[in-house]
């Protein structure tokens, strides 16, 4: 991008930043806003015209918004729930085709895992491994088809299945860098595995009865890795699709909103293993128990991921017009 086009496009930007620091009661929150904008700026600025007046400007405009920074510090005290209130939904709202994408790619693999399993019976074994479907085939004959779950040692199973799920999401996310390849790769893997399990057990007879034992868990496992796909293609896509932007820097700060996005999930693992752990295994409760879980587990993340983004940016894009 030329200079004058760059200027041209945030002028009108800076000038009203540069106004709001004349002020004396600037919002802790707008503070932080334009800092990250101005250093985004200024670092592309020194990238691209390094010796320029427009790095001169921005450096002092930054200078004195870090002033204020310093000055504001210890009043700003809540910027681990401003977090979770408005930064992670923000993120989602401009990202969230990603995630479409991502949930299409695991659709994908589901759709095949399905007819691979159709159309060959020994795909299981190839996918989810001999001993396991002769595993699940033994428990299925014993009449307790979900006995996987019932390991005696709670707490171990606990750790095991969260440290899996978050090391799952950070590959998801950080196969990202091969150009999205890798991310699409663990989507679409992940998701023939799910078609082919599912699929095993309706042969069986056991559709229902599977789908409301491993989805007590499952709403917010899958819906997690589904997310932390998005974040890797976040950060593929900054390299496929770099626009009039430099690769380095735009993966730079890509980076940043997809890692927050990683991190923003692992109460959510936490959250999944927990119950996969402990209450997956209760499979002589009543069909409405798991129902009920299942239930909230799919609005909370139909709420938090979907629709409250929408909100936050609404609510946004209202105080901008305000101001």
């Amino acid at each position: 991008m030329r200079e004058a086009a760059f200027i041209k496009e945030n002028r009108d930007k800076w000038q009203k930043i540069d106004n709001e620091t004349k002020g004396t009661a600037i919002p802790a929150e707008t503070l932080a806003n334009n800092f990250i904008e101005l250093t985004d700026d200024l670092s592309y600025a020194r990238t691209f015209y390094p010796k320029s007046q427009t790095v001169r400007y921005l450096n002092q405009l930054t200078g004195r918004y870090f002033i204020n920074i310093y000055q504001y510090r210890k009043r700003d005290k809540g910027r681990f729930f401003r977090f979770w209130k408005e930064e992670l939904p923000l993120i989602m709202y401009k990202y969230r085709k990603h995630m479409l994408y991502s949930f299409l790619f695991m659709f994908a693999g589901v759709l095949l895992g399905v007819f691979s399993l159709q159309q060959e019976s020994q795909f299981a074994n190839l996918i989810l491994g001999p001993s396991y479907v002769n595993m699940t085939i033994e428990n299925i004959e014993k009449g307790d088809p979900m006995a996987v779950y019932k390991d005696d040692a709670k707490l171990s199973m606990f750790y095991g299945i969260g440290t899996n799920n978050i090391r799952v999401a950070f590959l998801a996310f950080i196969f990202g860098i091969f150009f999205s390849a890798g991310t699409v790769w663990i989507m679409f893997s992940n998701g023939v595995m799910l078609g082919v399990f599912q699929y095993l057990f309706y042969t069986k007879g056991l559709l229902f009865t599977s789908a409301i034992t491993i989805w007590l868990h499952g709403t917010l496992e899958i819906s997690a890795i589904i997310i932390a796909g998005g974040a890797g293609l976040i950060l593929g896509n900054s390299l496929l699709f770099p626009g009039s932007y430099k690769r380095s820097y735009l993966l730079m700060k890509s980076a940043k909103d997809a890692l927050k996005i990683v991190v923003g999930l692992i109460p959510v693992f936490i959250t999944a293993a927990f119950i996969e752990s402990y209450l997956t295994r209760l499979t002589e409760m009543p069909v409405y128990f798991n129902l009920t879980i299942i239930g909230l587990s799919a609005l909370f993340i139909i709420w938090y991921f979907i629709y409250y983004p929408y909100l936050v940016n609404k609510r946004k894009h209202e105080r901008t017009r305000e101001n």
